[in-house]
């Protein structure tokens, strides 16, 4: 499993989420039959939570793949909220393309090619929910382009942060990910010991880090 919780905890909590039916369905069996990584089942259902619970104008999303994330937060949304992705594979780029064009919702989702960075240097705007899903190894190098396109209530939801659980135990560490578990370690301080931010870190999929600006008195 992910190596974040123990796997009878992990197959009971997914146990009790409904299957998908419809556009969601296809994607995913789209993404099994292709071997495209795509958000954990969990992860799903927490960001379908969050964006009933935040109701946000202006989604934007690092990371696109397929497009399943995303519309999944644009369905959970009731097509309501307009949502900006970055992606930066050419071949993701015109299968999520398809995806959107397919169900309709090209004038709701739009991607923007390009290294995140380079992309989020130059993105204007603000977000009141942004979805951290791209280069691990470069969550911490996000951040601060993030928190200036960040609302002042909105929420960053970063998925991965735990790394099969490499970046809580040395036990785990796989050599070759040394660079990203480092990166990782990184990002989780920046967000934790920055006392203008509040988060929590949730064991759940391969970890998630939820942040938001704390009030202030």
């Amino acid at each position: 499993m992910s190596g974040v919780t123990y796997d009878y905890m992990e197959q009971y909590i997914r146990g009790l989420i409904s299957q998908n039916e419809g556009i969601l369905k296809e994607l995913e069996d789209y993404a099994a039959t292709n071997s495209v990584p795509i958000i954990q089942k969990e992860v799903g259902k927490f960001l379908e939570l969050m964006i009933n619970i935040k109701k946000p104008g202006n989604v934007l999303e690092l990371g696109t793949a397929i497009g399943y994330s995303a519309i999944l937060m644009h369905l959970s949304s009731n097509c309501k909220c307009d949502i900006t992705t970055i992606e930066r594979d050419k071949n993701m780029i015109e299968i999520a393309k398809n995806n959107i064009n397919k169900y309709g919702f090209s004038d709701k989702i739009n991607i923007l090619e390009g290294d995140c960075l380079e992309v989020l240097e130059k993105l204007e705007g603000q977000f009141d929910f942004i979805f951290m899903d791209a280069g691990k190894g470069h969550y911490n190098h996000f951040l601060p382009y993030c928190l200036k396109l960040l609302s002042k209530d909105g929420i960053i939801v970063a998925d991965n942060v735990l790394f099969k659980g490499m970046v809580a135990s040395r036990d785990l560490l796989i050599r070759r990910k040394i660079t990203i578990v480092k990166r990782m370690k990184t990002y989780l301080e920046m967000i934790s010991t920055n006392d203008e931010l509040i988060t929590s870190v949730i064991p759940m999929g391969d970890g998630i880090a939820v942040t938001t600006r704390r009030l202030k008195s």
